[in-house]
């Protein structure tokens, strides 16, 4: 309260300080109009850019809350009518069809055919088979484990796979089609 002999000089209010002093107030304020974190803050920017282009037009600094408050109202109430669709009704669905899968029951039958196939080898070969293509070893680390030469484990490899390829009880479980993906998914042995 001034007194009847003083006068009180109001120091006029500048931009960065109240942006400074009210910034975690309107922050807020922003933050309730939006879900999102960062659009909040874009919003608060773009209400504070127009809030400083008519800084000079505002005549009371003690309403420039008020003022900030309904810019930010309006700017969001602008953005939300302005936004943009993605989504459209068509006729036909996007999504491409299902490509056809195997059956699993015949999937498995060939994994039990192969697998028996491969325990009916000799017991060096079907080690070989085993570390080469179910572990996926390399030669020179199946050789390492076994405890013999590269050209062993070529050699044998070769060999086992010549008998998989002649087994009848495989073959007859095995169509012509997976027969040609299976030998050219598993490379031949030099």
């Amino acid at each position: 309260m001034t007194t009847p002999g003083s006068t009180s000089q109001v120091t006029p209010l500048s931009f960065a300080s109240y942006v400074q002093a009210r910034r975690p107030v309107l922050m807020r304020t922003a933050r309730s109009l939006t879900s999102d974190p960062n659009d909040a803050e874009d919003l608060l920017q773009t209400a504070l850019t127009k809030t400083y282009v008519a800084w000079e037009r505002i005549a009371d600094h003690r309403a420039v809350d008020g003022y900030v408050r309904r810019t930010l109202v309006n700017t969001r109430t602008s953005q939300w009518r302005k936004r943009r669709v993605d989504e459209y009704v068509t006729g036909e669905l996007p999504e491409p069809e299902p490509l056809p899968t195997a059956d699993p029951a015949e999937q498995q039958a060939v994994r039990d055919a192969m697998w028996q196939a491969v325990m009916r080898l000799p017991a060096r070969q079907r080690a070989m088979v085993v570390l080469r293509y179910y572990e996926d070893l390399s030669e020179v680390r199946t050789a390492e484990v076994l405890g013999v030469s590269v050209g062993t484990v070529k050699s044998a490899v070769s060999r086992a796979l010549t008998k998989l390829r002649g087994d009848l009880s495989l073959a007859a479980v095995i169509t012509p089609a997976e027969s040609e993906a299976a030998s050219s998914q598993q490379p031949m042995a030099a």
